[in-house]
């Protein structure tokens, strides 16, 4: 899943993420049909401004747009926590 990751980062990348951390949730969802099948159950931290002044539904979209065409194969599901650099603890 290594190559999924990389994936989801380089098409990630076109939203200027000053903080952007995947993993890779796959061994929490062993024998689960879509991880069975192959697809990958990842969670998503995305710090951007591009999601400022936007709502959480939007930024949801917004990260999901870049990467519709992975889901559901590679990508069986996608935990995502999109936040401003504001919203984000340092």
């Amino acid at each position: 899943m290594v190559e999924v990751a990389a994936t989801l980062r380089a098409r990630l990348a076109r939203l200027s993420p000053s903080v952007l951390e995947i993993r890779d949730d796959g061994a929490a969802h062993a024998g689960h049909a879509g991880a069975a099948g192959g697809a990958g159950h990842f969670s998503l931290l995305i710090v951007s401004n591009a999601f400022s002044g936007v709502p959480r539904l939007a930024r949801h979209q917004r990260v999901l747009r870049e990467v519709a065409d992975l889901l559901p194969h590679p990508v069986h599901a996608l935990s995502i926590r999109a936040l401003t650099p504001e919203e984000f603890p340092s």
